[in-house]
């Protein structure tokens, strides 16, 4: 069943705006590509960079390899700012090369952070691009510098290259697997060295990777519109657990993890994944459009248009519009040449930030009933703004439905979520929810609901097909860094292997 709550909306008893925007969205995690053989390796990577945007604003970087020597270019800001000029792409000569996009999820946002990240190590240079969280990097790397380690940035991804140095097997790829042996949590990696382009996916594959082809050549990156964007071939997702390397003469596929059974993130379907993307074979499209179709199911509403919060909520609207043969409307206009959100130095201005984004469509809204489709509630303070600002077009009524449960418990695995105290559903109960955000009602989807969007006939409290432990707490690795903070209800990698 839906989650619901509905009352008259209490005029005088709108929220204190006691959380500012900054936060009040999932963080977008991180994005990786890699390409080995082709003669414009960097160029192909800036451009599967720019399709891999939305998972990372913040910075972006790119390694080549020429024969000779690594060139690496790292900058703060968008793709477009960074490689969008011919002799920055002139400065990463190589036919292979590895690229990442950044959202801060571990480590300042200073370009020493910025990946690829890279070091010269016995037998040649080595560089990596990682999208996930390790949850034992903190551990790891608080070891690593009291045996005399020196750090050269603050990110988790830093620690892999100590590991991959101090191994004592002879052959990188067995160097690279022993260094894979001692991290826990969520990860997908692209590194390059002299000889080879190398990936790897975490155990449980949270994190996502695909292989891609263009004219013979291999790529590695985190969604396939990456590929599309280039015209390359999908070939297969890396599978979890799963060691990929690419040389001259050969392509090695390894499985040194023993058997588990995969729990590929959720929310790369509710959120993360673009909608043109195809994730574990699924048309995110379409897994978003069919959330909305049981969103409809389960939490009706008595409207005359559907309006969608755009981007994030525009397929789930569709589908619900369509199942609840209510019509679907733009009620809300998005401004796409507005920046980051940035933290506003006063209130009266900070006020005005949701209006900066979203502006409301008056023609559509004025004297209506409306249901407003989102994907995920965080904070919730943008919802407040939002449901306010119906009100102020001439919203008659506003029932608000989420394509997604509660979200009632960090993530550590790539998401930069809030702390559980700043959880709104964490905090309060779903009818304190709705009041906090001035709706006439309020739904989100169940736990069951969205599996089954996702073709299945629900959650498998045994074994969940997925990584769903935003809405559950229940985390399927164990989380080494949060000893003492976590909940009892913590899944262990190995439990799961058993």
């Amino acid at each position: 069943m839906a989650h619901i709550a509905g009352h008259a909306v209490s005029k005088s008893g709108e929220a204190d705006d006691f959380y500012d925007d900054y936060g009040d969205t999932l963080r977008e995690e991180c994005g990786v590509f890699g390409i080995y053989g082709h003669p414009d390796a960097a160029a192909i990577t800036a451009l599967g960079l720019h399709a891999l945007q939305h998972r990372g604003q913040e910075a972006a970087g790119i390694t080549t390899y020429d024969g000779q020597r690594f060139h690496s270019e790292r900058r703060l800001g968008l793709v477009s700012d960074a490689f969008s000029d011919a002799e920055t792409i002139k400065r990463l000569p190589g036919q292979i090369a590895v690229g990442h996009v950044r959202y801060s999820t571990t480590g300042e946002t200073i370009l020493r952070n910025v990946q690829p990240l890279f070091a010269e190590l016995d037998g040649g240079g080595f560089a990596i691009a990682h999208n996930g969280n390790l949850t034992n990097g903190l551990t790891l790397r608080r070891q690593l510098i009291r045996d005399g380690a020196i750090c050269q940035s603050t990110s988790d991804t830093e620690v892999m290259l100590h590991l991959v140095a101090r191994s004592k097997r002879p052959r990188f790829t067995e160097r690279f697997i022993d260094a894979l042996r001692a991290i826990e949590g969520a990860y997908a990696f692209v590194g390059l060295t002299n000889k080879k382009l190398v990936g790897a996916r975490d155990p449980l594959g949270i994190r996502p990777l695909v292989l891609g082809e263009l004219d013979g050549h291999p790529i590695l990156t985190s969604e396939t519109c990456a590929l599309d964007i280039i015209g390359a071939r999908h070939v297969r997702d890396i599978e979890p657990g799963e060691v990929i390397v690419f040389s001259s003469d050969k392509v090695e596929t390894l499985r040194p993890f023993g058997a588990v059974t995969p729990r590929p993130c959720i929310f790369e379907y509710i959120y993360f994944a673009r909608p043109d993307s195809v994730v574990g074979g699924r048309s995110v499209y379409q897994v978003r459009k069919n959330m909305g179709v049981q969103l409809a199911s389960e939490a009706p509403a008595n409207a005359d248009v559907v309006v969608p919060v755009p981007d994030s909520g525009v397929p789930a609207a569709i589908g619900y519009a369509q199942a609840a043969g209510i019509p679907y409307e733009l009620g809300i206009i998005r401004n796409h040449y507005v920046g980051r959100t940035f933290i506003q130095p006063t209130q009266s201005i900070r006020d005005q930030g949701v209006r900066m984004k979203h502006s409301a469509n008056r023609s559509v809204v004025e004297g209506k009933s409306i249901v407003l489709i989102d994907d995920s509630l965080v904070r919730g303070t943008t919802s407040v703004k939002i449901v306010r600002m119906m009100r102020e077009a001439g919203a008659r009524e506003v029932h608000f439905r989420i394509s997604s449960p509660p979200i009632t418990h960090p993530d550590y695995y790539g998401i930069d979520t809030p702390d559980r105290d700043k959880l709104l559903a964490a905090t309060h109960d779903l009818e304190g929810m709705r009041h906090y955000i001035g709706a006439d009602s309020l739904a989100f989807l169940s736990i069951d609901g969205i599996y089954k969007a996702m073709g299945f006939e629900g959650r498998d409290p045994m074994r969940p097909q997925f990584t769903d432990h935003c809405f559950t707490g229940e985390y399927p690795t164990p989380l080494t860094d949060r000893v003492g903070e976590v909940a009892p209800r913590q899944l262990s990698l190995l439990a799961e292997a058993s």
